[in-house]
């Protein structure tokens, strides 16, 4: 059996401005983001209790935040691709999957977003360019 390993963050509430809206439109009282981060296992399944020996994520949760809170972003689409490339700028980390949703769709109700995941060649292809 190969091991595996990732870092999984959910239903993080982003401070961002995403969208344009009419007067009759429901306007999202959030977006929530779960990211999950393919990590190779020895940054995992370590020895010894010391950071030097992980992935330290806290890094890229601070620019994540700083990224959704900096201007109006017209897509959620754009915000992802963006979160994609922050990502492809940790080499420990070898795929990912973001998942951006809003809050209400509709009367008070309901969830709709978008995922991307990415593989360790899709990574390694941001990297290159």
């Amino acid at each position: 059996m190969a091991v595996t390993s990732s870092i999984e963050l959910k239903d993080m509430i982003l401070a961002t401005d995403i969208g344009t809206y009419g007067p009759d439109d429901i306007v999202p009282d959030h977006h929530l983001l779960d990211l999950t981060l393919d990590i190779a296992a020895t940054r995992m399944l370590i020895t010894t209790d010391c950071m030097a020996h992980v992935f330290d994520y806290d890094p890229l949760i601070a620019d994540i935040k700083t990224l959704a809170a900096t201007d109006h972003h017209e897509t959620q689409e754009w915000l992802v691709t963006q979160i994609v490339l922050l990502c492809a700028q940790y080499p420990e980390i070898e795929g990912a999957c973001v998942h951006l949703r809003k809050f209400p769709v509709g009367e008070g109700s309901g969830t709709l977003g978008i995922r991307l995941t990415l593989a360790q060649c899709d990574l390694v292809a941001l990297r290159a360019s």
